[in-house]
């Protein structure tokens, strides 16, 4: 019988997800991202202190897929120049650590890497549409509002 209800639960809770994803702008998914590896690590920080090896792993991996498959694959390298080459590389680097913190459950590895991301996670939503509408930024004379302009994320 229970068993039941948590499946229902659970259930609910994907068509939930799902539906945030569908109706996300490209800039909220980064953001979703950001905020899915950043549970992972605090998951895998938590397995980590109760010595629970498999859940630990399983949470660092979701969080290196995430930063891997999600983070680093949106990066448009053709517009952004050594900004986006720096957010691979570091991108690369966390995804590395995330690793070795497995391997020697160093829980201070972890922390960095968190810490990490939730300050890229700070910026990136400091350029957020909703924060640019807050700020009422002035557009230069020679911004053409008719021209397609690039973005650091692919779409």
């Amino acid at each position: 019988m229970f068993g039941s209800m948590k499946r229902g639960a659970n259930a609910y809770a994907n068509i939930g997800m799902e539906t945030g994803v569908v109706a996300a702008s490209p800039h909220k998914l980064i953001s979703m991202l950001f905020d899915g590896a950043l549970v992972a690590i605090a998951m895998a920080k938590k397995y980590m202190a109760e010595g629970d090896i498999k859940n630990k792993g399983e949470s660092i991996t979701k969080a290196i897929l995430i930063i891997d498959n999600g983070l680093r694959a949106s990066l448009n390298k053709n517009v952004g120049g050594d900004l986006v080459l720096n957010l691979d590389a570091l991108y690369e680097y966390m995804s590395r650590r995330l690793f070795e913190a497995n391997t020697s459950n160093n829980q201070a590895i972890l922390s960095e890497v968190h810490t990490l991301l939730d300050e890229i996670r700070s910026a990136w939503e400091q350029i957020g549409p909703e924060a640019a509408g807050n700020a009422a930024p002035q557009m230069p004379a020679a911004y053409d509002a008719g021209a397609s302009h690039n973005s650091f994320a692919k779409a």
